[in-house]
């Protein structure tokens, strides 16, 4: 089983600017009404879809309302990744921090409002 989350979304344009441009993931299909894209290392995907398109089934049809979804990517070197998003003027939800559950994180938002957390797993803080 392979996950790709799909969001539905007028703003295909600006996303597929965001995510290609400023966090380097990947074209690896696109046409007018969808784009799917793949992290830089090409292990991950994710597609955006335009709403109300006729010859999508209904449950496929209805907007992203910009609440409740979140995604998280796990990174190798957080500290760079920050230093070097920071400099592309992106929407910093969260600074970089270390939290007692042993993340290492910060998170941006996209251009649908969905917050992206970029992570680096460590030890938990010992109590």
């Amino acid at each position: 089983m392979k996950l790709n989350p799909g969001i539905i979304t007028n703003k295909l344009k600006e996303t597929k600017e965001f995510y290609v441009n400023k966090l380097g993931f990947r074209i690896v299909f696109e046409n007018d009404w969808y784009i799917l894209l793949s992290t830089p290392n090409g292990k991950h995907e994710i597609s955006f879809l335009l709403p109300d398109l006729p010859s999508q089934n209904s449950a496929f049809q209805k907007e992203y309302s910009g609440f409740g979804m979140y995604l998280t990517i796990e990174t190798e070197d957080v500290d760079l990744l920050y230093s070097e998003l920071k400099k592309k003027d992106l929407n910093i939800l969260l600074d970089l921090k270390e939290e007692e559950w042993g993340d290492r994180h910060f998170a941006v938002s996209d251009p649908n409002g969905i917050g992206i957390d970029f992570v680096k797993y460590t030890a938990p803080v010992s109590a």
